[in-house]
């Protein structure tokens, strides 16, 4: 008979189970490295057949780790976000840490509230999307003293630990590719601005490298798109019937760039004979296009991996200082951008 509180398996009985003592199943989740592997899977299996679960709240009291990590993103609506999500969970996991993750469709508002209800669950840090947060956020979490990371930007003067890329530098790397094709009649069709700091940075890096050079952008060339293949080919689909249509197309992101490629195959326009696109991001599927999409490299993987490690170390006290990381990005020419040929 094992020993239960609440009509629920305890830790005592776990331990009974297992033939080990309760210190050491404690040790087991706490600190696994320091378990021998053999014991951890007696207790494992323990855990499973009582279906234990460990009480929080009640280390929490005692000045212990919830060994959560609450992950805001913009949206969860679409794959731009996967594979880092995918990286930051697993490399935490790891760690002996759980994502709590939520999402705040890019208003900043509800963002302030959804970390608000991060720190109600006693979470042991937060990881956010970029670093254009409400002003309230920011304060929320420095009053807390919370161990806070912004992840997929860099900024050398975030106020926050970040680990990203310079989105500015991909838009002038997406930019400066079209250019040296020969392209001067460059359309820009990015998502919207508002609360997206990755957006905005990366239509300021496009037009700084483009008017470098002494090409400006028509406002009929300028367009806006949702995170959507479907909206973004709509959008591309009505200008390609303008009177004068660009030769290139710079997309704010790999999704919008595929709507752009399936608007121009439908209208009968050769990509990238009739028209280059490219993108930013080289999310999975980017290279299995045809054509493979031409596009700037955002390291997802690497970026939730090393982030994952930081957030560890800042909640552990092993890294006080606020710590910037830049991650390096990588322009991936494809088949999808081609040099101008007069016509």
């Amino acid at each position: 008979m094992v020993l239960k509180q609440g009509g629920k398996a305890d830790i005592v009985a776990v331990a009974r189970a297992a033939k080990v003592s309760a210190s050491t199943v404690s040790r087991s989740f706490n600190h696994p490295e320091l378990v021998n592997p053999a014991t951890r899977k007696k207790i494992d299996r323990a855990v499973r057949r009582l279906g234990y679960i460990r009480n929080r709240a009640a280390q929490s009291m005692h000045g212990r780790r919830s060994g959560t990590v609450g992950l805001v993103v913009p949206t969860i609506d679409h794959a731009i976000f996967a594979e880092l999500v995918q990286s930051f969970s697993e490399e935490l996991e790891s760690e002996g840490f759980t994502i709590l993750m939520t999402s705040h469709g890019y208003d900043l508002e509800r963002e302030y509230a959804v970390v608000r209800k991060l720190l109600e669950h006693r979470v042991d840090g937060v990881a956010l999307i970029g670093l254009d947060h409400s002003e309230e956020t920011y304060l929320l979490m420095e009053q807390q003293e919370l161990p806070v990371i912004a992840i997929w930007n860099y900024d050398a003067a975030a106020r926050v630990s970040c680990v990203g890329a310079q989105n500015f530098r991909a838009g002038q790397m997406a930019a400066g590719h079209l250019l040296g094709l020969g392209h001067r009649k460059i359309g820009l069709v990015f998502p919207d601005m508002a609360g997206n700091d990755r957006s905005r940075d990366r239509m300021e890096g496009a037009k700084f490298t483009l008017q470098n050079e002494g090409v400006t952008v028509p406002l009929e060339w300028q367009r806006v798109s949702p995170y959507s293949v479907a909206q973004a080919k709509a959008v591309c689909a009505d200008l390609l019937t303008q009177d004068q249509v660009p030769t290139a197309l710079l997309c704010g992101n790999d999704v919008i760039a595929q709507g752009c490629i399936f608007a121009a195959q439908k209208a009968g326009v050769a990509v990238p004979d009739g028209l280059s696109v490219v993108g930013i991001g080289d999310f999975k599927g980017s290279k299995e296009m045809e054509p493979a999409l031409s596009t700037v490299r955002i390291p997802a993987r690497t970026i939730g991996v090393q982030a994952a490690a930081l957030i560890v170390r800042l909640i552990s006290g092993d890294q006080p200082e606020t710590i910037r990381q830049d991650v390096p990005l990588q322009l991936m020419q494809r088949a999808s951008t081609a040099r101008f040929m007069k016509r």
